[in-house]
Parts: structure tokens; sequence; C-alpha cells
């Protein structure tokens, strides 16, 4: 129906203010809503029972929970508004479509809002600002439509040209270009969105490759999404081709580093050769590896600091993956005992008391060795190895050493320290 008909019907309804047979009209509306709002909640307990093992069907359940009540409303409402028209007006029926359908439209918006730029479930205050208006904007063309100023401000749109070269594009155009991009972008962004939360469910593929594969399907979909757009609206994409060029000639004078970050970030995914999980140290960073972006990486450190190193210095620089291939990490602790300590039977010793610590393994088992006859009295070394070394490394070498120090003052060994001897060779 046309926005002047729909004026028409604001005019009506309000005459059918003063009709006792306006009560039917209220009563179907909120029988309709009613029932829509019951089979919304029958719907969505239904598909999430069904869809305990699938997450695709769970998440789209989860992703129009809030839509499904408007939308049934919606639709028990076109259905009832000829079947009511038989015997009664339905003024009030006619202007409660489109009010269901914005409703229904907001609530779809919220939503995709916050799966696309808010998929841990946090609201920034940005985002928040975002949904209010992006309701106002729909509320406000709603109530144009309903009192019939829509087609004269699209009118008036459309008369106002602004110039662009030899060609005038009127506002209306631009502006539609704009919902049109941005409807499709949203749209590109919350499939990618669901992408991936599908791909990183395959347990059978490596983290790097489940990685790599929802970064490529994002892009492919924005870029999709923007000929699309583009298609929509009736702009030629090979004007396309001088963007292409000024892109080249940026990429070539200023950008290398974020390009080529962003390469580095494609070769690591796909090589494998970090996986999220993993216990690295590249520079002065060390910690484990959270998060594999096409253009950083966040490595979280044992003392909680997140370091953003850009994927280029991981592809130039050497990094050491403490968990690449195998796990297990050998660490070593030092002591020196004085040189009449009975060495043999000390060694076994401590490489019995270093095992019974929690963390170190069994096997490899832990050794003892006298590694050199220092100049205050024998060094020994106590090596072990662990399986966790995303735990961190100090509290296991302390636990090691308590467990060395209780030995030693078992035996009665002495640990020798430096002494020195001063003489003074002037007395005064």
């Amino acid at each position: 129906m046309s926005a002047s008909a729909y004026a028409n019907s604001w005019s009506d309804f309000l005459s059918d203010l003063q009709d006792p047979n306006m009560m039917w009209q209220v009563g179907v509306l909120v029988l309709c809503i009613a029932l829509g709002s019951a089979f919304a909640r029958l719907m969505h307990s239904r598909l999430r029972a069904r869809s305990v093992e699938s997450g695709v069907v769970r998440w789209g359940a989860d992703s129009f929970a809030y839509v499904m009540a408007p939308l049934f409303s919606l639709i028990l409402i076109a259905i009832a508004k000829p079947i009511l028209a038989n015997w009664h007006h339905v003024n009030l029926l006619r202007l409660a479509l489109p009010l269901c359908a914005s409703f229904a439209l907001i609530r779809l918006g919220f939503n995709v809002f916050r799966r696309v730029f808010a998929p841990d479930g946090g609201a920034g205050k940005f985002l928040q600002l975002f949904e209010k208006i992006f309701a106002t904007i729909v509320w406000i063309g709603v109530a144009l439509y309903i009192t019939g100023l829509w087609d004269d401000l699209a009118n008036t749109l459309d008369n106002v040209v602004l110039p662009f070269g030899r060609n005038k594009i009127s506002i209306l155009t631009i502006a539609q270009a704009l919902v049109s991009v941005v409807f499709t972008l949203l749209i590109a962004l919350w499939f990618g969105a669901m992408l991936e939360d599908r791909l990183m469910r395959f347990d059978t593929l490596h983290s790097s490759l489940r990685v790599v594969m929802a970064r490529l399907g994002r892009a492919i979909l924005i870029f999709v999404a923007v000929l699309l757009s583009l298609s929509l609206v009736g702009i030629d994409l090979t004007v396309l081709s001088v963007f292409g060029g000024a892109l080249g000639v940026g990429l070539g004078l200023g950008l290398q580093k974020i390009v080529s970050s962003y390469v580095s970030g494609f070769v690591i995914l796909l090589e494998r050769s970090l996986a999220i999980g993993d216990m690295v140290s590249v520079d002065k960073y060390f910690g484990e590896v959270t998060q594999i972006n096409t253009r950083y990486t966040v490595l979280q450190g044992l003392d909680g600091i997140e370091s953003v190193i850009p994927n280029e210095l991981l592809i130039s620089s050497t990094v050491q993956n403490y968990s690449l291939s195998n796990r297990t990490l050998r660490l070593v602790t030092h002591v020196s005992v004085a040189y009449d300590t009975a060495i043999e039977p000390l060694l076994p010793l401590l490489a019995s008391a270093v095992a019974s610590v929690e963390r170190v393994l069994e096997d490899p088992e832990p050794a003892a060795l006298l590694v050199r006859f220092g100049a205050d009295g024998l060094e020994l070394e106590i090596g072990f190895w662990i399986a966790d070394p995303e735990n961190g490394r100090m509290g296991v070498v302390s636990d090691v050493n308590l467990a060395i120090w209780r030995v030693l003052q078992e035996q009665n060994i002495k640990v020798p320290y430096a002494q020195r001897e001063v003489h003074v060779i002037d007395g005064k």
C-alpha cells in the first residue's frame, strides 16, 4: 500500500476511535499479538530442543528468537485483516502492519549488530548508540510512511541533484546507495560470523586452517556484497578500475607494512606454524597465542599482559614455539655442593626428589649431573621435563628447588658460598 493510502487510513483510524465497533479491532489485534508471542516461544523451544547437536540451527534459533514474536504477529494480523473487513473497519489493523514490521526490523537489526560487532555478548557504548540511531531512523520512516509524507520526501530528495563531474546524482540515489551498501555489508558480516561459528566447531580441522577459512569466507562475502550493492543502485562496476589503480598506488607508497602483515597472517595460518594455544617466544615477548588475526597476533604473557605482534614480525624474525610438534619442555636448575660431599649417592636422591614434584614428568625421567668443578664447590645440574609450558616455568622451578633443598638439609650437605680474604697492607 502506498504512503498516500496510509495517510487516508490514518484519518479513517482517527474517525474510528468514536465507533463502538472499534473494540473488535482492538480485540483482534491483542489476540494476534498474544498468539504470535506464544507461537514464537513454542517454535524457539522446539528448535533448541531439536538442535542440541546442530550448531547452525541452534545459532539461527538464538539469532531470530526476538524476531519471531513480531514476525508471527505480523503474519496473523495480515491474515485477520481481510477476514474482519467483511463486517467491520480494519483501519487499526492496517496501521498495525507497518508498526509490527518496523518492530521486527529493529529487533533483527539489533541482533545482526550484536552478532557482528559484539559476538562475545558485551555491547559497548558505541554499539548501543548506533542501535538507538538505527531504531530512531526506522521509527521516523514509519511515521513518515503512515502520515503520507514519505512520497513527498522522496520526490524532494529526487529533485535535489549534486554534480559529479559530467554527471548529476540526486540525493535520493545517494541515500539508496548508502542504504544498499550498509544492508548488504551487514548481511555479509552476519553470514561471515555464522560461517566462522560453524567452522570453529569442526574439531577435525586444524585450528589455523579453520581460522584462515573463516577469514577468507568473510572477505569473499564482503567483496560480493559490495559488488552486489553497487549493481543494485545502477553504478557501473568499470569505475572500480580507477579505484583499483589508486589503491595500487597507495599500497606501493605507504601501505607496505600493513599489506605485508596481512599477507604474513595468511601465510602463518596456511602453513600452520602457529596455532591458538601455542606457547611462543618472539623478539622480547613470550606468552600464549590467544588470537591469530589477518594483521596481528595476540600473545598473552604469564603475567596477564597481552602483546599485539604484527604478523610481519612473526615471518621475518625467529620464533621459538614451545608446543609446535611436541609440548614437552626441558627445564634445568643448578646447585653447588662442597668438595667433601659424596656425589654418587646424592645424584639419585636429587633425581628422585625432583620426580616427586607434581608437574614433572616421569618419562623422560629427571636426571642429576655433575657438570663442573667450580671455584667454590661441585656444580650440579638437575634437568627435568614438563608437559604444560602454558602454565609457566617459574612455579615448577621453585617447587623443584624446594625439593632439592629438603634433600640437602636431610643429608646435612653444605652449599658453599664464595669467601674472600681481605689483607690490610697499611694499618693507617
